[in-house]
């Protein structure tokens, strides 16, 4: 492809209203054009990039046996009324009408389509298991859409759905989509882990996320240092903590006049955080609950959530927690609640002898209370957020927190949309059975943010072979005037193309600098210069993209050299 008629869009102005990196650099670069909030154009250099994530994707997904289909982007109202998502899935869903009148939906998923049309077309239990999957445009109502294509409104996604029989088939097709998933990474060369995660609004027990690593991730992610265990900050768990061995010292009370925190608290008694059971009163689907957990510790609401079995958690405001207890902020504990409240106790704040928390009446506090001696041991559950350095709740290794960007995530569903879309198939006793279904998503334009935030530089882009819109840029300097340069340059590009390597030839009359400038900030992986001075001692200039210098290549050999570079970049893992 010559630059002359493949259009260069880029700019060297930072973008106002872009806030990532990946955002300034795929409208620098040219990938993307804004429409309107949360809605771009795929530019022909971007559209090449996301056609390589498509390829590497369906590739893949063929390998593990899914069949591909393409669903309609609008669907009608009623299935989702049918699953009870309709009021449930929230503003996000964008709802419109046809000239009847008639209720549709512009699909950010597609578990209800997929739904109708398995107990249309599959009846037996010979048919099974099947999956199937789809690349195509989604569209969520963010009510603030942001970071360019990393939170935009239409997206394009890969949803892969499952059917199976039982639960062992089920868990053997998760399996294949976890291998699939990480090959699929592995192959586009990403710094990836996959990690245990909350399922959300979709539902379903067993989740897990894949996470590209980059400083730049919204999600925090726990991650051994010696094993594999990752988990979404959500859901991550440390190794249980040991009971403290010190006798139980005889319980009192304590005027503490005032005060409003654990802080003031552990100040006031002397005592450390950790010797302190604070209690966090939340409202779960409405309803009163009281966590109590160490003083240091902070309460996850996701974990919260898991808890409980509920569908959603929140913080109580002060009065409402006075309300639900009887008893002013700062001052609620254990010992001497109301009876019929839920109460739970933290696996920390379990373990922890001679303790510190309210007592139940404004402005004192206990001291050395012991769980079982002065007050009953609620349930225990796990339900804090766990801090870098604990250790690894599967080996004898720590913890370390790092950021992620979630580019893809797969769930075990059961029987959550079977059963309310009566998707059932006859078993071999010719008995009526739900459907028990898989769900496999990967953002297929935001694993290209997510790779460039992971992979750049202050020049601009740095992609990984296999994501790169070229993989050779030749930059010709004057060719327009000097007929040898223009010759080997057109020589080289054909001969690059013949091998499949994808050359971009710079045949712009533009000054070197600027031309060097362009290729860096769209990251082409290797840089040829065809120049008189170096024709002249019958050499090309070599420079990869993160190479600190250059290097002189023979003329003849380029070609040959660089299927080397790309044999060694395709055997490189990610």
């Amino acid at each position: 492809m010559r630059a002359t008629r493949f259009p260069l869009s880029t700019s060297r102005e930072i973008p106002a209203d872009a806030e990532i990196i990946s955002h300034q650099l795929m409208l620098r670069a040219g990938l993307i054009a804004r429409l309107g909030a949360g809605l771009y154009t795929w530019l022909p250099l971007g559209l090449r990039v996301l056609r390589n994530v498509e390829r590497v994707v369906r590739e893949e997904m063929d390998r593990s046996g899914a069949l591909e289909v393409l669903m309609p982007a609008i669907q009608p109202a009623e299935l989702w009324q049918e699953s009870r998502r309709w009021e449930q899935y929230g503003p996000e869903l964008l709802r419109i009408k046809d000239r009847q009148a008639r209720e549709f939906c512009f699909g950010p998923t597609h578990e209800e389509v997929i739904t109708d049309l398995v107990r249309r077309e599959i009846h037996s239990y010979r048919q099974l298991p099947v999956t199937y999957y789809q690349i195509q445009t989604k569209f969520r109502d963010e009510i603030r859409p942001r970071f360019g294509v990393m939170r935009a409104r239409e997206f394009l996604m890969k949803d892969a759905y499952s059917f199976h029989l039982d639960q062992t088939s089920l868990d053997a097709t998760y399996e294949a989509m976890r291998e699939a998933y990480s090959s699929i990474f592995r192959r586009l060369q990403l710094d990836f882990r996959a990690v245990r995660a909350d399922s959300g609004a979709i539902g379903g027990s067993v989740s897990e996320e894949y996470h590209v690593l980059a400083d730049s991730g919204e999600d925090a992610i726990a991650a051994c240092e010696r094993c594999d265990y990752a988990a979404n900050i959500e859901l991550a768990r440390s190794r249980p903590a040991m009971p403290r061995d010190e006798p139980p010292r005889v319980a009192r009370e304590q005027a503490t006049p005032g005060i409003q925190t654990v802080i003031e608290q552990a100040q006031l008694l002397g005592l450390a955080l950790d010797q302190i059971v604070k209690s966090i009163v939340v409202l779960a689907d409405g309803k009163p609950a009281v966590f109590f957990l160490a003083g240091d510790d902070e309460l996850n609401l996701s974990k919260a959530r898991l808890a409980l079995g509920a569908f959603e958690v929140r913080l109580a405001e002060p009065e409402e927690a006075h309300a639900a207890t009887g008893v002013p902020r700062g001052f609620i504990g254990p010992r001497g609640l109301p009876e019929g409240l839920l109460l739970r106790v933290d696996e920390r704040a379990a373990a922890i002898a001679n303790f510190s928390s309210g007592s139940n009446r404004q402005d004192w506090h206990w001291i050395d209370l012991n769980w079982g001696r002065d007050v009953a041991l609620p349930e225990r559950v796990d339900v804090r957020t766990v801090r870098p350095g604990e250790g690894c709740p599967s080996c004898e290794g720590s913890l370390q927190i790092r950021r992620g960007i979630e580019v893809g995530h797969i769930f075990q569903l059961g029987t959550k949309y079977s059963e309310s879309m009566s998707a059932a198939v006859l078993d071999e006793n010719g008995n009526s059975v739900p459907l028990i279904m898989g769900c496999y998503g990967i953002g297929v334009s935001r694993v290209v943010a997510a790779a460039i935030e992971q992979n750049h530089d202050e020049r601009g882009i740095i992609w990984p072979a296999p994501l790169a819109p070229f993989q050779v840029a030749i930059v010709s300097i004057n060719a327009h005037r000097v007929e040898a340069v223009q010759s080997e340059a057109k020589r080289l590009h054909e001969a690059l193309s013949a091998a499949g390597l994808e050359p971009l030839w710079d045949d712009r009359e533009a000054r070197p600098g600027v031309k060097f400038a362009d290729m860096e900030l769209i990251g082409i992986p290797h840089r040829i210069v065809v120049s008189e001075r170096g024709l002249a001692g019958g050499t090309v200039e070599y420079r990869g993209r993160t190479e600190p210098s250059s290097r002189d290549l023979p003329r003849e050999r380029v070609v040959e050299l660089l299927c080397d570079l790309r044999r060694e970049s395709e055997a490189r893992p990610g």
